[in-house]
This record gives structure tokens, C-alpha cells and sequence, in this order.
């Protein structure tokens, strides 16, 4: 046994018995309320004649039942108070506290830290990046809002990486306050002598003050970040619009368009087009051109529908002309003279951030009382070595061709690369998928990824998996790329490139920089669940900041956005994440809300899983797509659905149902007890919560009818 832990074991033991001793002796009888009172008199004499053995002892009880965490500081508080009186009572609880906490806090760092972080560093990660940071703010915030008991936050901080003397000085500071608060209540408490005085107006001022207090706090907490960013820039006695946003893509729109339909003043600044990455290089384009490739894939399923044989002629060129007019098609609902009309002022041009509440555009300087900035998020393009000899191709470029590569391999298996493997495959290039992982789509649990994977090859994709690229070469012509596979290395040819390895937030080239915005670990703009920056009038919403990069949920947080920035302080709401679907558009479609397997493993969530499998449902038989499963993961005994999985047919309409019912509370019950269309794809979901009915019968009752219906046949 080395010597540390050693060390822990004897002060956990000491600590132990001090507590077995405290709890088992009463010594709890003494930090009550009535003790108080009844001992108020007795206490204020012994003060008189002792005053100093009196403060000596009082001090040191109190550090005691801190650092070990027991129950009576609040008590003691009031104590303080009632004996010493509001300054004296104070200053000395102020100390006593505080020392007691350090205590409590190095306790706590010596005896659990190493097991926490070594236990779930990674997943502290984000916490212990912002305690080092920030984290004397941390704790002076927690500290003067006491809305959790102080003893926790003593032992949890143990665990973080603070420093101790930063501990102790912003506890000193932050508890101050409420010190106050108590020990002034404290000496009011010892005021009562008669039924009377308890109405008296001193005492009801104390008290309400307690109260009050966490309110005032975190007003003052406010007000203190605010000023702590706003003070290097003077505010404008008054305001061009209330609100002006950057960017308009999904989440820059729907802002503008709430803003203007609550009759603000907005201004949209766009410097590219209108729509983003959705309308014009993602979600539209994508989906048409899966369509045109889907209609390709049925033709070569003709004997399956019963047709001898369907040939369709077409120009790969022609196909990728239909994406731009359905682009075409699409563009005026997001166009600057819709959203014209709609009292939106859109301004095309390069929006820089000079202050909070200035943006210099084509020249000119817009003042505004608030800002959003959505400005989206571009294709991530690593520093692979030869990379920049090739002309690569990105979700953003790829849309230009109109001549079908013959060799295209993507650099990537997650949804981009997937969606645009199988379509490009389906018009005629040969594919191959180069992934890094051991499975595409690795998001998704194995079994639903090995579903696409299995439809991946016998379509002709070629999926390597396990691979990483090392390097690119060209040679004339010929163009490769150098993968490491199991300490090999694999050579693969192409003529073009799809580098499909996610998206990085647009952070750069509009004054982030100078304005000092934080960004998290992972390049995207740092937003509390308000949607707000470190400046209390600047928000973000979308791709730049994530978590989730999809329009919808762009839309979702923009009105958060637009909605805080305009009503609060008055009014703001939390940003609510509870309930977040996705689909990806292979063929068979793969669709999910809430968590899958691997989630509920990696964060310890206990769960059952429901499977049906679609193969069994009568309009996927009639459709010839039945292929693929509802897969749905309940509380354990309970129909209570912490998350759903669909691959097949349709997957990103049937996921609504189980969206709906997490959004308000429906459990699987609710879904068997629903008239469903027969026959329709939606039944596999009725059919789902049947299997997990079925699962869960009531045996002892079953037992029980079963006995009764053989009573009744006599």
C-alpha cells in the first residue's frame, strides 16, 4: 500500500469517526433553532463575563462543522448574529466559514480528485477548461446565489482544478453577502421577547431579505459580467435598429423574420446568398440530386415491381441542371424582396464587428441595440500532406460538375459522405468511401450502420474502413491518395476527390477577433442557454456555435436567439436541447431522436431495447422496401422512450411520431393505444410499441384470466 493512500484512508477513518460521533452523541441537538432560543439568555451572559474564550470557541466549532460538512452552519450563523451582534457577529463568521470550507475543499481534493478525474476526465474536460479559465467567476457566481447548500460546492470545486488561495479569496468575497444577510437576521432573532416583537419591522426587513437575497444576487452577477465586457465601449444614446443579424442562412432568416414579425426594427447582412449552405450547397441540392439517383435505382429494380426491364437515358449534366433549378425554384421564399416586404431590412454585403453595438457595412456604420451572428459553417479541409496539389471537391464545390467522375472516392463515412457515396454510385461513378473508424456512420449504433453498409456493397460501393489517409500524390493523370491500414499502407486511385470530414464554424473574417468573443474547444462560438456570448447583447445561433449542425435545429435555436435579445431582461428563455431528431438520406434512410446505445453506454444511462423489424409490416412488403428496423431504447420496466433509431423506408417522416410523443411526455402505451392508417409504414411504430407490450404482460394476471376462462368453459 503506497504512502498516499494511506494518508487517505486514516484522515477518511478520522473523519468518519468524528461524524459517527457527532450524530451518534446528539451533538445535533445543540445547532437547532429552538437550542438557540431557549439558550439565548445563558449564551449572552457567559459572552459578557468571557468574551474572548467565548469568540475562541464559537470560531473553532464553526470551522469544525464546516470542514467536515455537517449540518448546523446556517444555524451557527444566526448564532453569530444573536451573540456577537451584526459587525462582530459577521466579521467573525466571515473568517470562521470561510477557513472551514478550505478545509472542507482541500479535503475533498485530497481525498477524491485523482479517482474523479482519472474516473471521468473526459468528460470533465469541458468543466475543468472552463474552471481554469473562469473559474474564480464560477464560484463567486455560486457562492453569492445560494441556491445550493455551500458544503456541496466546498466538496465538488475540491475536484476541479481551482487553485486553493483562489478558493479561499473568492469565498471570503463571494459569501460575504449572505454572511451578512444571516448574522443580521441572527441578531434580530435574538430581539424577540414576546409574540409582538415578531411582527416588528426590523425583523420582517431581515427576513425578507433572505429572500430577497438570491435575487439581488444574481442581479448583481449580471450586472458584473455585463459591465465586465461592455465597459471598454461606449453605448449610443440611441439605436438604428434593435436588432441586426449576420449571416442569412437558416438560423440569420428565421431570427430576422421573428424580429420583424414582433414589429422590431432588423437589419439582415448577407454577403454571399441568401439561404446558406441549406439552400444552396447542402440540404436542397443533396436531397434533388438523391432523388433523380433513387429514380435510377427503382429502374434497375424493375423485375422486383414486376416489369421485365426499365431503361432510362440520361445526361449526368442534364441531372445536375435539375439541382440548380430546384435551387431556382426554391430561392424566393428565402429571397432579399421577400423578406423585403416583410419588414426586414436586407443588406448584401461584408459585415464587421467595430463594438457591440456598431457593424460597419459597404462603408457605413448600423447601430444596434442587439446583434445575431449565424454565419454558418464550411466544409473541414485537414492538412493532409499533398492535399494541395489536388483539385479536391467539397459539399460546397461538388455541385459545379457536370461530368460524372468515373473513379470518386470520399474521404469520409459519416452522413455527407454516405448521402452523396450512394447517389454519385447510383449515377454512374464508382465509388469508394474512405473511413477512419471501424464503421461508417459512426454515430449510430453497429447494427444500424451495418444495415447501410450491407446496402452500400451490394450496390458496388466499395467501403473501406479502418483506413486514414497519409498523404496525396499526382503523377500526369493519375491522381491517389496513401491510406494507413492496420500499419499497411493502401494505395487508392481516383479521378476526383470528395473530402466529406464535417463542417468548422465561420468564425474568421467579420471582427470576432477584435471584440475578443470566446470560442469553445471545438472552434465554434461560445453560447450560455440563452444563446448569448460572453457579451451580454451579442447572440449566436446555427452551425457557428452547434452542438447540433442541422437547418432545423438552426431554426429552433434562432428563435431563442431573437426572442432573448429583443425582450430580455424583462423576459428570456432557456434554450431546450431535450428533444433533437436527425435523418440521414441513404436508401434505406436512417432517422433518430434522443439517444441510441452507444450514447446510454458511454454516459451510464440504464435501458431496454424494443426491436420490430420492418421486413414483417405489410406496406413495406407491398412496397418492396422491407428492409430495416425500429429499434427503441425505454427506461428500464417503464414505457417511458429515452430514444429512438429507424432505418428503412421513409425513416425521417416515421421518426415524427416518436419526436411527438418525447416532446410531451408519451410513452409507448400512448403510441399502442393510437387508430394508425392500415397499411402504412407509420404502423411499424404501433407495431414497435406492441413488441414492448407484449414484453411487459402482466404474467401473474395472465395466469390468473387463464384460470378464469377455463372456470367459465365449466
Amino acid at each position: 500500500m503506497n504512502r498516499t493512500l494511506l494518508k487517505r484512508l486514516i484522515l477518511l477513518c478520522l473523519i468518519s469517526i468524528l461524524a459517527i460521533s457527532f450524530f451518534t452523541l446528539d451533538f445535533g441537538q445543540y445547532l437547532t433553532l429552538g437550542f438557540l432560543k431557549t439558550q439565548k439568555q445563558q449564551l449572552l451572559d457567559y459572552y459578557s463575563l468571557h468574551q474572548r474564550l467565548m469568540i475562541l470557541a464559537y470560531f473553532v466549532t464553526y470551522i469544525i462543522v464546516t470542514a467536515l460538512s455537517l449540518p448546523g452552519a446556517a444555524i451557527m450563523t444566526l448564532a453569530g448574529g444573536a451573540i456577537f451582534g451584526v459587525a462582530s457577529g459577521s466579521f467573525i463568521v466571515s473568517f470562521a466559514s470561510t477557513i472551514g470550507a478550505t478545509l472542507a475543499f482541500l479535503v475533498s481534493r485530497f481525498l477524491l480528485r485523482d479517482y474523479v478525474q482519472n474516473r471521468f476526465g473526459e468528460k470533465l474536460t469541458t468543466i475543468n477548461q472552463g474552471i481554469e479559465k473562469e473559474g474564480a467567476f464560477y464560484l463567486f457566481t455560486l457562492r453569492l446565489i445560494p441556491l445550493f447548500p455551500f458544503f456541496i460546492i466546498n466538496l465538488v470545486m475540491g475536484v476541479t482544478p481551482i487553485r486553493t488561495l483562489q478558493f479561499y479569496l473568492v469565498s471570503q468575497l463571494g459569501m460575504l453577502p449572505a454572511t451578512i444577510v444571516f448574522v443580521n437576521a441572527g441578531s434580530q432573532l435574538a430581539a424577540i421577547e414576546s409574540a409582538s416583537d415578531i411582527l416588528s419591522p426590523t425583523l420582517i426587513l431581515s427576513f425578507a431579505l433572505l429572500g430577497l437575497f438570491p435575487l439581488i444576487a444574481k442581479k448583481i452577477i449580471t450586472s458584473l459580467k455585463n459591465r465586465k465586457y461592455l465597459k471598454r465601449y461606449k453605448k449610443p444614446n440611441q439605436f438604428d435598429y434593435n436588432m441586426i443579424v449576420i449571416g442569412a442562412g437558416s438560423g440569420g432568416l428565421v431570427s430576422a423574420y421573428i424580429a420583424s414579425a414582433i414589429k422590431a426594427k432588423v437589419a439582415l447582412i448577407e454577403k454571399n446568398k441568401m439561404g446558406g449552405d441549406c439552400l444552396n450547397t447542402g440540404c436542397i441540392p443533396s436531397k434533388t440530386l438523391i432523388r433523380s439517383a433513387k429514380i435510377l435505382a427503382y429502374a434497375r429494380r424493375a423485375k422486383e415491381f414486376g416489369f421485365k426491364t426499365v431503361n432510362i437515358d440520361f445526361s449526368f449534366a442534364e441531372v445536375m441542371e435539375r439541382v440548380q433549378r430546384v435551387i431556382k425554384k426554391i430561392e424566393p421564399h428565402d429571397s432579399p424582396e421577400r423578406y423585403n416586404s416583410l419588414g426586414v431590412e436586407v443588406i448584401q454585403g461584408n459585415a464587421q464587428l467595430i463594438s457591440p453595438y456598431e457593424i460597419e457595412v459597404n462603408g457605413s456604420v448600423l447601430t444596434t441595440k442587439n446583434i445575431i451572428i449565424a454565419t454558418g459553417a464550411s466544409p473541414l479541409v485537414p492538412p493532409i500532406p499533398g492535399l494541395d496539389s489536388i483539385d479536391y471537391l467539397t459539399s460546397d464545390t461538388i455541385w459545379g460538375i457536370r461530368e460524372c467522375p468515373k473513379n470518386l472516392v470520399i474521404l469520409g463515412g459519416g452522413p455527407i459522405g454516405c448521402e452523396l457515396a450512394q447517389a454519385f454510385q447510383r449515377l454512374g461513378a464508382k465509388v469508394t468511401i474512405i473511413e477512419m473508424a471501424d464503421s461508417i456512420m459512426g454515430r449510430e449504433d453497429r447494427d444500424i450502420a451495418d444495415v447501410i453498409y450491407q446496402r452500400f456493397t451490394n450496390e458496388g460501393i466499395s467501403v473501406l474502413t479502418g483506413h486514414s489517409a497519409v498523404r496525396f500524390e499526382s503523377n500526369n493523370s493519375n491522381q491517389s491518395v496513401i491510406c494507413n491500414h492496420n500499419s499497411t499502407e493502401v494505395t487508392v486511385n481516383f479521378d476526383k476527390i470528395l473530402i466529406a470530414l464535417g463542417r468548422k464554424a465561420n468564425t474568421c473574417g467579420f471582427g470576432l477577433e477584435k471584440l475578443d468573443i470566446q470560442l469553445s474547444s471545438r472552434g465554434t462560438v461560445e453560447a450560455d442557454s440563452f444563446m448569448r456570448t460572453n457579451y451580454p447583447n451579442i447572440y449566436v445561433c446555427g452551425d457557428i456555435t452547434g452542438p447540433y449542425q442541422f437547418t432545423h435545429t438552426a431554426a429552433h435555436q434562432a428563435w431563442y436567439a431573437a426572442v432573448n435579445a429583443l425582450f430580455s431582461p424583462i423576459k428570456k428563455f432557456r434554450v431546450d436541447y431535450s428533444v433533437i431528431p436527425w435523418a440521414t438520406y441513404t436508401d434505406p434512410e436512417v432517422a433518430r431522436v434522443g439517444i441510441n446505445e452507444l450514447d446510454a453506454n458511454e454516459k451510464n444511462i440504464p435501458y431496454e431495447v424494443t426491436q420490430y423489424n420492418i421486413d414483417e409490416l405489410d406496406r413495406a412488403i407491398t412496397d418492396e422496401e422491407d428492409l430495416g428496423v425500429v429499434k427503441v431504447l425505454t427506461v428500464p420496466g417503464k414505457d417511458k422512450i429515452l430514444g429512438v433509431t429507424i432505418v428503412g423506408a421513409h425513416a425521417g417522416e416515421l421518426i415524427a411520431e416518436f419526436v411527438s410523443a418525447m416532446k410531451h411526455g408519451l410513452g409507448l402505451n400512448k403510441i399502442l393505444g393510437t387508430i394508425h392508417v392500415y397499411p402504412t409504414l407509420t404502423e411499424a411504430n404501433k407495431f414497435t410499441a406492441g413488441v414492448w407490450k407484449k414484453a411487459h404482460a402482466p404474467q401473474n394476471v395472465l395466469n390468473w384470466l387463464e384460470k378464469f376462462h377455463r372456470w367459465r368453459r365449466g
